[in-house]
């Protein structure tokens, strides 16, 4: 094996976003997540739930939009279509 080749393997922590510290070794001293063992849902048994209303309340606008413009353009396009 060449010499010095290989990084360093010293003591790390991983910080959750939680607050858990875990003790771990790496080549890396801090490891930052955004989820662990102590709040996932699957480990826990309580479902965290996402504001999908704000998503569906965005998605029913930007439909709503666009229903509208292509009523104003269908009507467009009629008013044209009588013209000639």
């Amino acid at each position: 094996m060449k010499a010095d080749i290989h990084p360093k393997y010293v003591d790390a922590e991983i910080r959750c976003a939680c607050g858990n510290v875990i003790k771990t070794r790496s080549t890396k001293p801090t490891i930052l997540i955004g989820i662990c063992n102590v709040c996932h849902p699957f480990y826990t048994g309580q479902q965290k739930f996402v504001d999908t209303a704000g998503r569906v309340d965005k998605f029913q606008q930007r439909l709503a939009k666009t229903q509208a413009a292509q009523a104003v353009a269908a009507a467009a396009a009629a008013t044209k279509k009588k013209k000639k």
